[in-house]
């Protein structure tokens, strides 16, 4: 249910809106047991999503580092290798 909880800070180029949203949709998703909340619950699950997001976006932008940015496509690299030794290469 949290797979696209991923590490954003200190990607170059910087996460986006879509990405921030996405982890803010699965963090409410977890935390509320819902993937879909019912009518009733809807809006206060959109709300939910809404303020992790803006409150993610603003952890973000006041986070520093001195470690050099980390590159997307090298990181995505590594998580696939550390699959592949973990469950074994995928079947096309």
């Amino acid at each position: 249910m949290c797979r696209n909880i991923r590490t954003l800070h200190n990607f170059e180029p910087p996460a986006t809106e879509e990405e921030i949203h996405a982890s803010a949709l699965q963090y409410v998703r977890k935390i509320s047991g819902y993937t879909k909340p019912s009518h009733a619950n809807e809006a206060a699950f959109e709300q939910a999503v809404l303020e992790v997001a803006a409150a993610t976006s603003r952890l973000l932008d006041a986070l520093v580092t001195s470690a050099p940015p980390k590159d997307r496509e090298t990181e995505a690299a590594k998580a696939r290798t550390r699959s592949a030794e973990r469950y074994g290469p995928r079947a096309a």
